[in-house]
């Protein structure tokens, strides 16, 4: 691996990867690359934004962007961000779309290695992200995706709960906002998003929960600001796609 080479005060890049550290809000223009490249948060929440919709990454979690899609990425909380690329060889071997898996404790080890300050030798890094690649390979993808909706009715629906997720509207009166019936809004949500709205609402809680967790919120503020009466229940719908509980998370964060 090539020395790194200083971009900005807070980054250092090489040919096959590199680390940035990120405040707050920080976010770059839509690029595409062209290799497919993994991205990780060795400490706080990376959000990744394609056309097919958005992932959240957090500190648990890999992300990965084949190479030609157009994406953008933003950090939430002051986040330690860690890239890597892969050659074609090695980029067959995962999916050829976007996707977000967990990070083992030996992946991550690999990640933090192939971004560190040690220089590797080119067969010495070819090792290392094959490693990587056989231990995503062994991880299951993770929902954390939240599609993007394409029908004007669905964005429209979507603005209002993105600005507002704790918004306990029900899909009727939202109907009527968006100029849809709930029965028209719950096929759309099927047929185009493949999920229900309910399913939807609560990915999208999750995500703005992370967010906020990232920016140093306890988890009662999160889970009244995003729309959870009760915590426990907020807890336990957390846990079930992010795979840690919010106190837990929120400390690795």
């Amino acid at each position: 691996m090539p020395i790194g080479r200083q971009t900005a005060p807070n980054s250092r890049i090489w040919p096959s990867g590199g680390a940035h550290l990120w405040p707050p809000g920080e976010t770059v223009p839509a690029e595409a690359h062209t290799r497919g490249h993994l991205v990780y948060a060795a400490r706080g929440v990376l959000s990744l934004r394609t056309e097919r919709g958005t992932w959240i990454v957090p500190a648990n979690r890999v992300a990965w962007t084949p190479a030609g899609y157009t994406h953008r990425h933003r950090a939430h909380g002051h986040t330690d961000m860690r890239i890597v690329f892969l050659p074609p060889s090695v980029a067959r071997l995962v999916p050829d779309h976007p996707a977000v898996f967990t990070a083992s404790d030996l992946a991550r080890e690999v990640l933090l290695a192939l971004t560190g300050p040690r220089e590797y030798d080119r067969a010495a890094s070819a090792r290392l992200r094959r490693v990587l690649v056989d231990e995503l390979r062994a991880a299951p993808e993770q929902p954390l995706q939240l599609p993007e909706p394409r029908d004007d009715r669905l964005r429209a629906l979507a603005r209002v709960l993105d600005e507002k997720p704790g918004d306990t509207t029900s899909l009727a009166e939202l109907g009527a906002r968006v100029g849809a019936s709930a029965r028209t809004l719950s096929r759309l949500f099927r047929t185009e998003l493949g999920m229900t709205f309910y399913a939807w609402r609560t990915q999208l809680r999750v995500h703005h929960a992370l967010v906020l967790l990232a920016d140093g919120h306890d988890t009662t503020h999160v889970a009244h600001a995003c729309g959870w009466a009760n915590p426990s229940h907020f807890i336990a719908a957390f846990t079930a796609v992010v795979g840690s509980t919010p106190g837990r998370h929120r400390i690795t964060a």
